[in-house]
């Protein structure tokens, strides 16, 4: 006999369908922890990639102010008594200017912490003066850096004894 009225019943479920019920959900919780790594990943490539680009700036700003110091050697006397009163550290004319210029433009650069060095050297009169600049910098947190160059500045000797244009 046949039940009038009634809906038809969708049949039971089954042990496999009741066992799949929460995977979709399993599914989602991992897609979104395993994109959440890859944005801290991103994030943490990021903060390497500005604090590379700052150690950049401040190796290229150390390389200037080395070459700004020599080039103002280039084209002053080439006398080793008034290059040495007037370039070498910490009490030349020039160098004290300078240093003041490295202080406000490096970080951790004090007159009395990382200031930078010039040492002058010369064999013998006729021979080229050496000139050797060092700038140092230090980041907070961080141990020194350095950035050193060696020139060496060459001129005509007149008269065999003395180094003059």
């Amino acid at each position: 006999m046949r039940a009038i009225g009634r809906a038809a019943m969708p049949p039971p479920p089954n042990a496999s369908t009741r066992a799949q019920g929460g995977f979709v959900l399993l599914e989602a919780l991992i897609g979104i922890l395993i994109f959440a790594v890859g944005v801290l990943a991103v994030v943490g490539l990021q903060a390497m990639s500005i604090k590379d680009v700052a150690d950049a700036k401040y190796r290229t700003d150390a390389a200037l102010l080395a070459n700004e110091l020599i080039s103002d050697a280039w084209v002053g006397s080439k006398n080793f008594a008034t290059m040495q009163a007037a370039y070498n550290s910490p009490s030349g004319s020039y160098y004290t200017t300078w240093a003041g210029d490295v202080a406000a433009q490096l970080p951790g650069v004090t007159a009395s912490t990382n200031a930078p060095t010039v040492l002058m050297a010369q064999t013998n009169p006729a021979s080229p003066i050496e000139m050797t600049v060092t700038v140092h910098w230090q980041l907070p947190g961080q141990s020194a850096h350095s950035y050193s160059t060696v020139t060496e500045l060459n001129c005509t000797v007149s008269n065999g004894s003395a180094c003059s244009w």
